[in-house]
């Protein structure tokens, strides 16, 4: 194991330097770490007490890397809230290089809140404890439920307060993540009018995560059928556990299919298909019922950068795209109804209806998602009451629940399936609000049950709770 890289490679500024600012991290005179997540660093070759020492926390800050590195402040565009913008890019982050993992994985790490970039659109470049703890816990969660996702190798205080509605302390975090591919790089790349550079930009995302699509008779359209089929499994993984992004704009759909950009995201209690979390988003665009439909819009933004590699005339190459991206909701669906099969214990029955009705019935009668389904495999072990007291409609849940008991549900499949513990909105608040005071003992014991969510454990009971009564209606911020 290395103390520190030994090197970090740049194939992405190497091979897209028409998508790359060589830029580098402001200075931070003072960094004091915050939490380290040591079995990510272990995995990725870092030695922990190494990070912990005045070199690592210069590393982790983008000021002190090894000599051969090309930190780059990445470029793309985006439809933010179905307006595109031709011109967003890593305002307020940086891509320090990537690393190659215990399982050979190439891995970026990359930086948010390290200072302005040519990108920052005014911005200061900054962020506060706050935000980028809240992407620690929650991208970790994610994790730990089996989700696709970007992690959180490090938040570092900065030391430097950051203005926002008050002055808050600041951070750095440090993430993790197969790449930083996004639909919005290939829109800005798409948005020069340069074939060539999408086609390098293609061949760059096919080699880096989806080298099958290499050897089809269409390269192309196999790369796009791959975030296709990606796509819908990570989406169908956000809904089974009520999962709520909150800012599904194109320059946050990945192209490997992890999950990133953790701000105004949070998880539903009350089941609600039109909940929705975001300060900014007054329209519901992206509730958390939206989000197969948006994904699918995206996708679409997706096949228009990559239509003249599809084919020479436009009219087949839209027809392939078309074809390719019906195939989406399909995918979705078979995705999503297995995840409710075993949420439910069942094997592969014909359980639709079934499924329709029971999701009528937490939306009737405001029935938190996550312990309903939890208490619902001690139903299955013959104990009804906790998942029956959820309800007010009785003869409703009863009628529906001899149905499903009928069908012989594997409470052990189910134990497996829901989760007892997520970062439940009033839980993370909790800790992001004593972790800027300075308090870390909230954040340490919301992480102990967050990272291991479906082993229900004695001490904890709090962290398997909804939010009581007077927490009121949840906001949360993009964090700039």
């Amino acid at each position: 194991m290395s103390v520190q890289p030994a090197v970090l490679q740049d194939s992405f500024a190497r091979e897209l330097p028409e998508l790359a600012v060589r830029w580098q991290a402001q200075a931070v005179s003072d960094p004091q770490l915050i939490v380290c997540n040591e079995s990510l660093a272990a995995n990725l070759g870092l030695d922990v007490d190494w990070l912990r020492s005045p070199d690592g926390l210069q590393f982790l800050v983008g000021a002190r890397l090894p000599d051969d590195a090309t930190p780059v402040a990445q470029a793309y565009a985006g439809h933010q809230f179905g307006g595109f913008v031709p011109r967003l890019g890593d305002g307020r982050a940086l891509l320090l290089g990537e690393v190659v993992d215990a399982k050979g994985r190439r891995r970026d790490i990359h930086l948010k809140g390290s200072g302005q970039t040519p990108f920052a659109r005014g911005g200061d470049g900054l962020a506060a404890v706050g935000p980028m703890l809240r992407e620690y816990i929650v991208s970790e969660a994610m994790h730990a439920l089996g989700i696709p996702t970007t992690r959180s190798l490090a938040v570092v205080a900065t030391g430097r307060p950051v203005q926002r509605e008050t002055l808050l302390p600041g951070a750095v975090l440090a993430r993790v993540a197969s790449s930083h591919l996004r639909v919005g790089t290939f829109q800005y790349a798409a948005m020069t009018g340069d074939v060539e550079l999408v086609r390098r930009l293609a061949d760059h995302a096919i080699a880096r995560h989806h080298p099958a699509a290499a050897e089809a008779d269409n390269p192309y359209l196999a790369l796009f059928d791959a975030v296709i089929a990606a796509q819908a499994a990570l989406v169908a993984r956000w809904m089974l556990v009520g999962f709520v992004h909150g800012v599904m704009n194109t320059d946050n759909m990945t192209i490997s299919g992890e999950t990133i950009d953790y701000g105004p995201c949070a998880f539903m209690e009350a089941y609600e298909p039109a909940t929705v979390f975001s300060s900014i988003d007054s329209w519901g665009r992206y509730a958390y019922g939206n989000q197969p439909p948006v994904a699918e819009w995206n996708l679409a933004r997706f096949a228009e950068t990559l239509l003249p590699l599809f084919a020479d005339d436009q009219e087949a190459a839209v027809a392939l795209a078309m074809e390719s991206l019906s195939v989406f909701r399909r995918r979705y669906d078979t995705a999503w109804s297995a995840g409710m099969r075993a949420k439910l214990g069942l094997g592969p029955s014909d359980a639709g209806p079934l499924i329709d009705e029971l999701l009528a019935l937490l939306q009737a009668n405001r029935v938190d998602y996550t312990s309903f389904f939890r208490h619902l495999g001690e139903h299955a072990r013959g104990n009804p009451e906790p998942a029956r007291g959820l309800f007010a409609d009785l003869a409703g849940f009863d009628s529906w629940a001899a149905r499903w008991r009928a069908l012989g549900p594997d409470a052990a499949l189910m134990d497996r399936s829901n989760p007892v513990y997520i970062p439940r909105n009033h839980l993370v608040e909790e800790a992001l609000v004593a972790a800027t005071g300075g308090d870390l003992a909230p954040l340490e014991q919301l992480m102990t049950a967050v990272v291991a969510p479906f082993d229900e454990r004695p001490g904890l009971e709090r962290y398997a709770e909804p939010a009581p009564d007077d927490f009121g209606d949840y906001r949360t911020f993009c964090g700039t």
